[in-house]
């Protein structure tokens, strides 16, 4: 197996599992360091110029830690949000919060855009792309709206839910990379990253 030397080498910028899982299916080895930044959309700020500035602060910020130390190597960073109209839909702060998210996705159509960056201060390369999905939920009863809320999954997740876990049933279809709506869009990064010789 090729091991990464320090010019290739690749720091994903998330403490998400599931974008460390999606990362490991296209590349075998990378570290992972958390950024830690505000993710709060600016007065005016389209829903895509936010994910692009969200993915790139995220990089940037680990670029500057004492855990990255160099300007050698890769930083990988990516900021998921859904969105309905022009409304951000972020994590929800609580049951209530997840709920009415719910109810406002719930019969109609939404996207889901993640903004990915790409960042290498040696090479002076900073990519940010984002990447869309849209996606049709169904009209949800009342009760089926409970029993999710209560398997405490809509929490950590923006729109409050999660495509890959039990609110696949609440999908109708989408139209899009179904690995961007978990949270990392897997074919264009893998373009990507071939195009700079990581993977």
């Amino acid at each position: 197996m090729h091991m990464p030397d320090r010019e290739t080498e690749l720091i994903l910028a998330s403490g998400s599992p599931r974008r460390a899982r999606l990362l490991k299916e296209i590349l075998g080895s990378f570290r992972i360091v958390p950024s830690d930044i505000e993710e709060e959309q600016q007065e005016g700020e389209t829903p895509e110029a936010f994910a692009l500035r969200v993915s790139r602060e995220k990089a940037e910020a680990v670029s500057e830690s004492p855990e990255h130390r160099s300007d050698a190597g890769w930083i990988l960073a990516g900021d998921t949000i859904v969105v309905l109209g022009r409304k951000v839909l972020g994590k929800p702060r609580d049951a209530g919060h997840a709920r009415r998210m719910l109810e406002l996705l719930q019969g109609r159509q939404h996207e889901v855009i993640t903004g990915i960056c790409l960042l290498n201060r040696g090479r002076q390369v900073c990519r940010v792309e984002a990447v869309r999905t849209r996606v049709w939920m169904r009209r949800i009863e009342p009760e089926e709206l409970d029993a999710y809320i209560e398997t405490g999954e809509p929490f950590d997740k923006a729109g409050a839910y999660a495509i890959q876990g039990h609110a696949r049933r609440f999908i109708e279809k989408i139209e899009g990379s179904y690995s961007n709506v978990v949270g990392l869009p897997t074919e264009r990064l893998g373009e990507l990253l071939h195009e700079y010789d990581i993977a």
